[in-house]
């Protein structure tokens, strides 16, 4: 429905009514203290999102160190292989050198023992390193004692034991004895060379002499 105002006056307003300052403070600090932990907790959150990425950046950058740790390590496991492979080719050279140095010095020397012992020969003679196995066969057992006397004596053996002995029986005709000697060879150490007389006192020497015969 449509009102005319006929009287040509102006309508008065409806009053508002006033709202106590009193009930309104409580709504304002509630709604203050909202946004305030809103901001709080969006400061919050923030500084976490950030601290954890950075810890997803450090674990990247650790497992990426661990992988190259882990590589190295193959690496050095394998240097330690090939060391332990070269170190044994070395050995084994060092001793194929020292057995062909010292082999004609062995030779000489049991060939020298068994030269001063009476009735006594060997058959068989093995080298493993420095160890030494000896067969043969002796008129006696004194002869078998007498050669390993003189084995001790060359001081080129030490360590010397028999291992076995006993009479031959298939030879009944002559009494014979086989024996095994196990030894271990110990060249001794050559003395070193000693020095020559330096030649700046050859001069002292001939003044000296000359000096005598003035």
């Amino acid at each position: 429905m449509i009102r005319i105002n006929l009287l040509g006056q102006a309508r008065p307003k409806a009053a508002r009514k006033a709202v106590p300052l009193g009930a309104a403070l409580p709504t304002a600090l509630i709604g203050a203290g909202v946004v305030f932990g809103l901001l709080v907790l969006s400061f919050y959150y923030m500084t976490l999102q950030k601290d954890l990425k950075q810890e997803q950046e450090r674990i990247k950058q650790l497992q990426a160190q661990k992988t190259e740790l882990e590589q190295i390590k193959q690496q050095v496991e394998s240097f330690e292989r090939q060391k332990q492979i070269l170190q044994q080719r070395v050995s084994i050279i060092e001793q194929l050198q020292r057995d062909r140095t010292g082999g004609q010095d062995l030779l000489d020397m049991v060939a020298n023992t068994v030269s001063r012992t009476e009735n006594l020969w060997l058959t068989m003679m093995t080298r493993k390193g420095s160890a030494l196995s000896i067969e043969g066969a002796a008129a006696s057992i004194s002869s078998v004692a007498n050669f390993i006397t003189q084995l001790k004596r060359s001081g080129y053996f030490q360590k010397i034991e028999i291992k076995e002995s006993h009479q031959d029986e298939r030879n009944v005709a002559v009494q014979t004895f086989t024996f095994q000697i196990s030894a271990e060879i110990a060249p001794p150490q050559q003395a070193p060379a000693a020095k020559p007389a330096s030649a700046g006192a050859q001069p002292g020497a001939k003044a000296a002499a000359a000096a005598k015969k003035g």
